[in-house]
């Protein structure tokens, strides 16, 4: 049977990268689709070697546009984790170095038309109902990928991408503290379950006997460390009203240190969930800075976050740091995010067709 080719563009976003597909061009069926993008990333071997994948979590990550069809958005986003080395695709969480993707995807596929020198691009996080603005720089009408702007992360400079996150407490649970609570304790570790962009547990690094200095390397070989971790995530799943949990990425787990570096609000350590990220997540990232202003939360006592409003916060990774703008209110104990921004930077990699074998989707 012959080999179906599926259009794609093929961009790094942020510090990950993935196929971006046009929806219409996938299955519509989820559990067809699902067997396209594990064929499509070769997931199920280590090295992904009949795939485009890479052989791991951040670089085995979907991007599948359609136009806005809520009458706010230019496009909609719809995100799936491919699982590397399962032959899983979880399409529950989003992506925000994935985002960063986005709209310069968008404007590729002739999806939003340029607009002068710079594009606002607004897009809907299919997955969770989150809305964002990216301001993409598109001088004489193209896509400019060129500029001095650096990330953690990767090597070298690109042109900036604006990312503008409104209305994210709350974007999958019930609420920015699903539990209700600030802080919970399970198996005897202090966590607070938070969700804000995305899910997450976000526990003391200490509490789960290491420094949060760690590097990713160090963190992945302790089978004892990530066995607790997930034992404590999914009974935080229960409590955050996700169900179970055990074949899901979310909730994500991030472990907190005070900060090393002048001028940082804290160190971390994000978990995807079942390996440490070789930087950090965008979403994870605006999570992790909203914790750090919520009273009584595992943050306290560790963290050091700035006192204005907006506020810039810069959070140490094992790459680098990833600087998060925070536009918040504290009512009653209460922390309410306004909107969160960062900036990224993307490339158009490949562009063309990749091909599946016909049984998985016959013509």
């Amino acid at each position: 049977m012959r080999q179906r080719a599926i259009p794609f563009h093929f961009l790094r976003g942020g510090t990950s990268r993935g196929p971006y597909f046009h929806r219409s061009d996938l299955p519509e069926d989820r559990e067809a689709l699902a067997q396209v993008l594990i064929a499509a990333l070769g997931a199920g071997h280590p090295l992904n070697i009949d795939g485009i994948g890479g052989g791991a979590a951040v670089t085995t990550k979907v991007a599948m546009l359609s136009p806005g069809a809520d009458g706010w958005a230019d496009v909609d986003y719809f995100f799936a984790q491919v699982n590397p080395l399962e032959r899983e695709v979880d399409f529950r969480p989003t992506c925000g170095n994935i985002l960063a993707g986005v709209g310069p995807a968008a404007i590729e596929m002739g999806l939003v038309a340029p607009d002068g020198p710079v594009t606002r691009v607004r897009i809907r996080a299919v997955n969770t109902g989150a809305r964002v603005e990216a301001l993409v720089e598109t001088p004489g009408g193209y896509v400019d990928y060129d500029g001095d702007t650096a990330i953690d992360g990767v090597p070298g400079t690109a042109a900036p991408i604006r990312l503008d996150f409104l209305d994210t407490a709350g974007s999958v649970c019930d609420g920015m503290l699903p539990t209700g609570q600030a802080s919970d304790s399970i198996e005897g570790v202090a966590v607070t379950c938070i969700d804000v962009a995305m899910p997450l547990m976000i526990a003391r690094a200490q509490d789960f006997g290491v420094t949060g200095y760690e590097t990713r390397e160090e963190l992945d070989a302790d089978a004892e460390l990530l066995a607790r971790m997930e034992r404590v995530r999914r009974e935080a799943g229960r409590r955050m009203g996700l169900g179970d949990v055990t074949r899901s990425v979310t909730p994500k787990v991030a472990l907190l240190a005070p900060p090393r570096a002048a001028g940082a609000a804290v160190t971390a350590r994000y978990f995807m969930p079942w390996q440490c990220h070789p930087s950090m997540a965008v979403t994870g990232g605006q999570c992790i800075a909203a914790c750090l202003y919520q009273p009584g939360s595992v943050a306290e006592g560790i963290a050091e976050p700035p006192v204005e409003n907006p506020a810039f916060v810069r959070i140490e990774h094992p790459s680098g740091e990833l600087a998060v703008t925070l536009d918040y209110r504290l009512e009653g104990g209460r922390l309410d995010v306004r909107a969160a921004g960062l900036l990224r930077t993307a490339r158009l990699l490949v562009r063309g067709e990749v091909m599946v074998p016909g049984a998985i989707w016959p013509d």
